[in-house]
């Protein structure tokens, strides 16, 4: 029942202590521009290390980006919503 106990508390330590540096994911589509100006760019994104590592998420990232480039992820459960418009905004298009 200890070693359960410190196995868990071992495994909480990890998650707050990954929280806190960010988990890494290389970027391997860009699917579009969101937001209301254009402003964000929605990509799918391979996340290389931590608890989900191999799983591919869509995210929307903020500022200059292109395939193959690293982004730190704070969490890796979240998905953002697919872009539902082929309309796209900014200079991406």
């Amino acid at each position: 029942m200890k070693e359960i106990k410190q196995d868990q508390k071992k495994i909480k330590e990890m998650r707050v202590e990954r929280s806190i540096e960010g988990i890494p994911a290389t970027v391997e589509e860009i699917l579009g521009r969101t937001g209301f100006r254009g402003e964000l760019t929605q990509v799918l994104a391979k996340i290389v290390d931590g608890l989900e590592k191999g799983k591919t998420i869509r995210r929307n990232v903020k500022g200059p980006i292109k395939i193959n480039d690293v982004i730190m992820l704070r969490e890796t459960q979240i998905e953002a919503r697919k872009i539902r418009t082929r309309i796209m905004k900014g200079a991406f298009t």
